[in-house]
Protein backbone atom coordinates (compact mmCIF):
# COMPACT_ATOMS: atom_id res chain seq x y z
CA UNK A 1 0.00 0.00 0.00
CA UNK A 2 3.24 2.46 0.67
CA UNK A 3 4.58 1.69 -2.10
CA UNK A 4 1.40 2.42 -4.32
CA UNK A 5 1.05 5.89 -2.76
CA UNK A 6 4.52 6.88 -3.24
CA UNK A 7 4.45 5.59 -7.16
CA UNK A 8 1.41 8.21 -7.38
CA UNK A 9 3.18 10.84 -5.46
CA UNK A 10 6.02 10.10 -7.76
CA UNK A 11 4.27 10.31 -10.98
CA UNK A 12 2.46 12.94 -10.01
CA UNK A 13 5.84 15.36 -9.27
CA UNK A 14 6.98 14.10 -12.55
CA UNK A 15 3.92 15.02 -14.41
CA UNK A 16 3.97 18.51 -12.69
CA UNK A 17 7.30 18.74 -13.53
CA UNK A 18 7.03 18.49 -17.20
CA UNK A 19 4.02 20.13 -17.78
CA UNK A 20 4.09 22.53 -20.54
CA UNK A 21 5.01 26.17 -19.70
CA UNK A 22 1.68 27.84 -21.80
CA UNK A 23 0.60 31.45 -22.72
CA UNK A 24 -1.79 33.11 -20.35
CA UNK A 25 -3.55 36.10 -21.06
CA UNK A 26 -5.91 38.08 -18.83
CA UNK A 27 -7.28 41.24 -20.34
CA UNK A 28 -10.23 44.12 -18.74
CA UNK A 29 -11.08 47.73 -18.15
CA UNK A 30 -9.68 49.33 -15.13
CA UNK A 31 -9.26 53.03 -14.09
CA UNK A 32 -10.82 54.26 -17.13
CA UNK A 33 -8.59 52.40 -19.35
CA UNK A 34 -7.25 48.79 -20.18
CA UNK A 35 -5.09 46.19 -18.91
CA UNK A 36 -3.30 43.77 -20.58
CA UNK A 37 -1.17 40.89 -18.39
CA UNK A 38 0.13 38.04 -19.91
CA UNK A 39 2.29 35.51 -17.95
CA UNK A 40 3.90 31.69 -18.67
CA UNK A 41 3.21 28.89 -16.60
CA UNK A 42 2.06 25.70 -16.43
CA UNK A 43 -1.24 26.85 -15.36
CA UNK A 44 -3.69 29.41 -14.97
CA UNK A 45 -2.46 30.75 -11.39
CA UNK A 46 -3.63 33.86 -11.41
CA UNK A 47 -7.50 34.52 -13.09
CA UNK A 48 -8.89 37.67 -13.62
CA UNK A 49 -11.11 38.53 -10.42
CA UNK A 50 -7.87 38.62 -8.83
CA UNK A 51 -6.33 41.27 -10.60
CA UNK A 52 -9.90 42.98 -11.03
CA UNK A 53 -9.91 43.30 -7.17
CA UNK A 54 -6.70 44.45 -6.49
CA UNK A 55 -6.99 46.84 -8.84
CA UNK A 56 -11.03 47.83 -7.69
CA UNK A 57 -9.03 48.36 -4.10
CA UNK A 58 -6.27 50.74 -5.56
CA UNK A 59 -8.87 52.46 -7.09
CA UNK A 60 -10.95 52.86 -3.90
CA UNK A 61 -7.62 54.58 -2.40
CA UNK A 62 -6.86 56.79 -5.36
CA UNK A 63 -9.12 57.28 -7.79
CA UNK A 64 -10.52 60.97 -8.73
CA UNK A 65 -13.58 59.47 -10.25
CA UNK A 66 -14.63 56.97 -7.64
CA UNK A 67 -16.76 59.45 -5.26
CA UNK A 68 -16.17 57.29 -2.27
CA UNK A 69 -12.53 57.56 -2.88
CA UNK A 70 -9.75 57.97 -0.13
CA UNK A 71 -8.08 60.86 -2.67
CA UNK A 72 -11.54 62.58 -2.94
CA UNK A 73 -12.13 62.32 0.76
CA UNK A 74 -8.59 64.32 1.54
CA UNK A 75 -9.38 66.51 -1.37
CA UNK A 76 -12.31 67.63 0.25
CA UNK A 77 -11.10 67.24 4.13
CA UNK A 78 -9.74 70.81 5.85
CA UNK A 79 -7.07 69.20 7.14
CA UNK A 80 -6.37 65.79 6.78
CA UNK A 81 -7.33 62.41 6.49
CA UNK A 82 -6.53 58.90 7.67
CA UNK A 83 -5.04 56.70 4.63
CA UNK A 84 -4.47 52.87 3.64
CA UNK A 85 -1.19 51.42 2.48
CA UNK A 86 -1.61 52.26 -1.17
CA UNK A 87 -2.25 55.86 -0.39
CA UNK A 88 0.87 55.93 1.84
CA UNK A 89 2.98 54.68 -0.58
CA UNK A 90 2.48 56.12 -3.58
CA UNK A 91 2.27 59.72 -1.51
CA UNK A 92 5.88 59.06 0.09
CA UNK A 93 7.10 58.52 -3.21
CA UNK A 94 5.87 61.25 -4.56
CA UNK A 95 6.92 63.29 -1.99
CA UNK A 96 10.54 61.73 -2.82
CA UNK A 97 9.89 62.79 -6.49
CA UNK A 98 8.71 66.34 -5.90
CA UNK A 99 11.89 67.10 -4.02
CA UNK A 100 14.24 64.83 -6.41
CA UNK A 101 12.79 66.67 -9.95
CA UNK A 102 13.04 70.19 -7.52
CA UNK A 103 8.80 70.96 -8.02
CA UNK A 104 8.74 69.55 -11.99
CA UNK A 105 6.20 66.62 -10.19
CA UNK A 106 4.30 67.51 -8.02
CA UNK A 107 0.72 65.57 -6.36
CA UNK A 108 -1.14 68.49 -5.07
CA UNK A 109 -1.65 69.48 -9.39
CA UNK A 110 -5.54 68.73 -9.04
CA UNK A 111 -6.63 72.51 -9.09
CA UNK A 112 -4.79 73.24 -12.02
CA UNK A 113 -5.60 70.00 -13.56
CA UNK A 114 -9.12 70.44 -12.55
CA UNK A 115 -9.50 74.23 -13.68
CA UNK A 116 -8.05 73.73 -16.77
CA UNK A 117 -10.47 71.02 -17.90
CA UNK A 118 -8.78 67.77 -17.50
CA UNK A 119 -10.51 66.79 -13.95
CA UNK A 120 -13.72 64.31 -13.60
CA UNK A 121 -16.06 67.58 -14.20
CA UNK A 122 -15.25 69.15 -17.78
CA UNK A 123 -14.81 73.31 -18.00
CA UNK A 124 -15.88 74.96 -20.71
CA UNK A 125 -13.44 77.99 -20.12
CA UNK A 126 -10.09 78.36 -19.47
CA UNK A 127 -9.40 80.18 -16.28
CA UNK A 128 -7.76 83.58 -16.01
CA UNK A 129 -4.60 84.95 -15.40
CA UNK A 130 -5.63 86.12 -12.35
CA UNK A 131 -7.44 82.29 -11.38
CA UNK A 132 -3.99 80.80 -11.86
CA UNK A 133 -2.16 83.17 -9.86
CA UNK A 134 -4.52 82.35 -6.86
CA UNK A 135 -4.49 78.40 -7.64
CA UNK A 136 -0.78 78.39 -7.03
CA UNK A 137 -1.32 79.17 -3.66
CA UNK A 138 -2.63 75.26 -3.43
CA UNK A 139 -0.21 74.12 -5.39
CA UNK A 140 3.12 72.51 -3.78
CA UNK A 141 4.09 69.33 -2.04
CA UNK A 142 5.52 71.02 1.00
CA UNK A 143 2.20 72.24 2.08
CA UNK A 144 1.92 67.62 2.79
CA UNK A 145 2.75 66.34 5.81
CA UNK A 146 2.18 63.13 7.69
CA UNK A 147 0.77 63.03 11.25
CA UNK A 148 1.73 59.29 12.21
CA UNK A 149 -0.59 57.32 9.78
CA UNK A 150 -3.06 60.72 9.08
CA UNK A 151 -1.87 62.89 5.93
CA UNK A 152 -2.39 66.51 6.66
CA UNK A 153 -2.62 69.63 4.14
CA UNK A 154 -1.63 73.24 5.62
CA UNK A 155 -4.13 75.11 3.81
CA UNK A 156 -7.59 73.60 3.06
CA UNK A 157 -7.25 73.98 -0.81
CA UNK A 158 -4.60 72.02 -0.85
CA UNK A 159 -5.44 68.81 -3.49
CA UNK A 160 -3.79 66.00 -4.79
CA UNK A 161 -3.92 64.59 -8.47
CA UNK A 162 -2.28 60.70 -8.10
CA UNK A 163 -3.00 59.89 -12.18
CA UNK A 164 0.72 60.72 -12.79
CA UNK A 165 1.98 58.16 -10.82
CA UNK A 166 -1.45 55.98 -10.11
CA UNK A 167 -1.00 53.78 -12.85
CA UNK A 168 2.66 52.99 -13.10
CA UNK A 169 2.39 52.43 -8.83
CA UNK A 170 -0.70 49.73 -9.89
CA UNK A 171 1.47 47.66 -12.69
CA UNK A 172 4.07 47.21 -10.09
CA UNK A 173 1.39 45.76 -7.79
CA UNK A 174 -0.05 43.48 -10.10
CA UNK A 175 3.67 42.44 -11.10
CA UNK A 176 4.35 42.22 -7.21
CA UNK A 177 1.17 39.85 -7.13
CA UNK A 178 2.25 37.63 -10.05
CA UNK A 179 5.92 37.16 -8.42
CA UNK A 180 4.34 35.72 -5.25
CA UNK A 181 2.27 33.39 -6.86
CA UNK A 182 5.93 32.13 -8.32
CA UNK A 183 5.36 33.44 -11.68
CA UNK A 184 8.66 34.89 -13.54
CA UNK A 185 8.07 35.21 -16.77
CA UNK A 186 5.30 38.39 -17.44
CA UNK A 187 4.22 41.43 -18.87
CA UNK A 188 1.78 43.80 -17.12
CA UNK A 189 0.33 46.49 -18.79
CA UNK A 190 -2.47 49.53 -17.93
CA UNK A 191 -2.95 52.57 -19.67
CA UNK A 192 0.14 51.66 -21.40
CA UNK A 193 2.46 51.66 -18.68
CA UNK A 194 4.40 48.14 -18.58
CA UNK A 195 6.26 46.26 -16.56
CA UNK A 196 8.34 43.51 -17.66
CA UNK A 197 10.30 40.02 -16.56
CA UNK A 198 11.71 37.27 -18.02
CA UNK A 199 10.97 35.82 -22.03
CA UNK A 200 8.30 34.93 -24.35
CA UNK A 201 7.69 31.26 -24.15
CA UNK A 202 8.68 28.76 -25.99
CA UNK A 203 10.63 31.39 -28.38
CA UNK A 204 12.69 31.74 -25.91
CA UNK A 205 13.07 35.44 -26.65
CA UNK A 206 12.89 38.33 -25.06
CA UNK A 207 9.90 40.77 -24.87
CA UNK A 208 9.19 43.55 -27.16
CA UNK A 209 7.55 47.10 -26.84
CA UNK A 210 6.77 49.43 -29.14
CA UNK A 211 6.78 53.17 -28.50
CA UNK A 212 4.21 55.16 -30.74
CA UNK A 213 4.79 58.05 -32.54
CA UNK A 214 2.69 60.67 -32.94
CA UNK A 215 -0.02 60.71 -36.01
CA UNK A 216 -3.49 61.49 -36.41
CA UNK A 217 -5.27 57.94 -35.90
CA UNK A 218 -5.17 56.70 -32.89
CA UNK A 219 -6.50 53.50 -33.92
CA UNK A 220 -3.33 52.80 -36.12
CA UNK A 221 -0.58 53.86 -33.83
CA UNK A 222 2.77 54.76 -35.89
CA UNK A 223 5.76 52.84 -34.67
CA UNK A 224 8.53 55.23 -33.66
CA UNK A 225 10.87 52.56 -32.42
CA UNK A 226 10.95 48.82 -30.88
CA UNK A 227 12.58 47.85 -27.80
CA UNK A 228 14.00 44.54 -26.31
CA UNK A 229 13.42 44.10 -22.44
CA UNK A 230 13.85 41.43 -19.89
CA UNK A 231 13.87 43.08 -16.62
CA UNK A 232 11.93 46.53 -16.04
CA UNK A 233 9.18 48.95 -16.65
CA UNK A 234 8.73 51.14 -19.46
CA UNK A 235 5.99 54.06 -19.20
CA UNK A 236 5.26 56.84 -21.76
CA UNK A 237 3.53 60.89 -21.40
CA UNK A 238 2.95 62.47 -24.01
CA UNK A 239 1.25 65.83 -25.27
CA UNK A 240 -0.21 64.10 -28.37
CA UNK A 241 -3.55 61.86 -27.19
CA UNK A 242 -4.96 64.26 -24.22
CA UNK A 243 -5.56 67.97 -25.44
CA UNK A 244 -7.66 70.37 -26.65
CA UNK A 245 -7.21 73.32 -28.79
CA UNK A 246 -8.98 76.91 -28.25
CA UNK A 247 -8.26 80.21 -30.84
CA UNK A 248 -5.27 80.75 -28.59
CA UNK A 249 -3.41 77.85 -27.54
CA UNK A 250 -3.19 73.89 -27.82
CA UNK A 251 -4.14 72.93 -24.48
CA UNK A 252 -2.34 69.49 -23.13
CA UNK A 253 -3.26 67.62 -19.71
CA UNK A 254 0.15 67.77 -18.52
CA UNK A 255 0.26 71.04 -15.70
CA UNK A 256 3.61 72.77 -15.14
CA UNK A 257 2.89 73.15 -11.22
CA UNK A 258 5.40 75.58 -11.33
CA UNK A 259 4.38 78.61 -13.49
CA UNK A 260 0.22 76.78 -13.54
CA UNK A 261 0.05 76.74 -16.81
CA UNK A 262 -0.54 73.77 -19.44
CA UNK A 263 2.93 72.06 -20.09
CA UNK A 264 4.39 73.99 -23.42
CA UNK A 265 8.14 73.27 -24.92
CA UNK A 266 9.47 70.78 -28.23
CA UNK A 267 8.65 67.60 -26.32
CA UNK A 268 6.14 65.37 -27.70
CA UNK A 269 6.88 62.28 -25.75
CA UNK A 270 8.89 60.68 -23.41
CA UNK A 271 9.16 57.46 -22.60
CA UNK A 272 11.31 56.26 -19.19
CA UNK A 273 13.07 52.68 -18.80
CA UNK A 274 13.22 52.22 -14.77
CA UNK A 275 13.38 49.04 -12.57
CA UNK A 276 9.70 49.61 -11.34
CA UNK A 277 6.68 51.23 -13.13
CA UNK A 278 5.69 53.41 -10.55
CA UNK A 279 9.62 55.50 -10.84
CA UNK A 280 9.44 55.56 -14.49
CA UNK A 281 5.44 56.97 -14.43
CA UNK A 282 6.34 59.60 -12.42
CA UNK A 283 9.49 60.81 -13.77
CA UNK A 284 8.00 60.30 -17.18
CA UNK A 285 5.73 63.79 -16.61
CA UNK A 286 8.26 65.72 -14.83
CA UNK A 287 10.54 65.23 -17.96
CA UNK A 288 8.22 66.35 -20.23
CA UNK A 289 7.89 69.60 -18.28
CA UNK A 290 11.87 70.15 -17.73
CA UNK A 291 11.73 70.27 -21.79
CA UNK A 292 14.27 68.27 -23.82
CA UNK A 293 17.64 69.94 -22.77
CA UNK A 294 16.97 70.08 -19.18
CA UNK A 295 15.41 66.68 -19.03
CA UNK A 296 18.46 64.75 -21.19
CA UNK A 297 20.59 66.62 -19.01
CA UNK A 298 18.59 64.93 -15.81
CA UNK A 299 18.62 61.39 -17.17
CA UNK A 300 21.99 61.68 -18.30
CA UNK A 301 22.99 61.99 -14.05
CA UNK A 302 20.98 59.42 -13.21
CA UNK A 303 22.00 55.39 -12.91
CA UNK A 304 18.51 54.04 -12.20
CA UNK A 305 16.89 55.27 -15.31
CA UNK A 306 17.15 55.91 -19.47
CA UNK A 307 14.80 58.12 -21.42
CA UNK A 308 13.64 58.36 -25.40
CA UNK A 309 12.39 61.67 -26.53
CA UNK A 310 10.54 62.74 -29.20
CA UNK A 311 10.87 66.38 -30.25
CA UNK A 312 9.52 69.03 -32.46
CA UNK A 313 13.23 70.46 -33.62
CA UNK A 314 13.06 73.92 -35.01
CA UNK A 315 12.53 73.44 -38.42
CA UNK A 316 9.45 71.87 -37.80
CA UNK A 317 10.36 68.15 -38.77
CA UNK A 318 9.41 65.44 -36.13
CA UNK A 319 13.06 63.61 -34.45
CA UNK A 320 13.80 61.36 -31.13
CA UNK A 321 16.86 61.03 -29.51
CA UNK A 322 17.88 58.92 -25.91
CA UNK A 323 20.18 58.99 -23.17
CA UNK A 324 23.02 57.19 -23.45
CA UNK A 325 22.26 53.73 -21.54
CA UNK A 326 18.47 53.34 -23.46
CA UNK A 327 20.46 52.26 -26.76
CA UNK A 328 20.81 48.71 -25.26
CA UNK A 329 17.31 48.06 -25.01
CA UNK A 330 17.09 48.67 -29.12
CA UNK A 331 19.00 45.70 -29.74
CA UNK A 332 17.43 41.91 -29.82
Amino acid sequence: MKTSVFISILLLFFSAKHKEIRKVQINGFAQGTTYHVTYYAPDSIVVKHQIDSILNKIDSSLSLYKPYSLINQFNSAKEGLSVDDHFKKVINYALDTYRQTTGYFDITVYPLTDAWGFGPVKKNEQPSAEKIQSLLSCIGSYRLYWQQDKLMKKEPCVQLDANGIAQGYSVDVLADFLERNGIKNYLVELGGEIRIKGRKYPQNEKMTVAIEAPGENAEKPIIQQKLWIEDGAITTSGTYRRYYETKKMRVSHLMNPLTGYPGNNELISVSVYAKDAMTADAYDNALMIMGLKKALAFIEKRNDMEAFFIYRSSDGTIRDTTSQGFYEFLKP
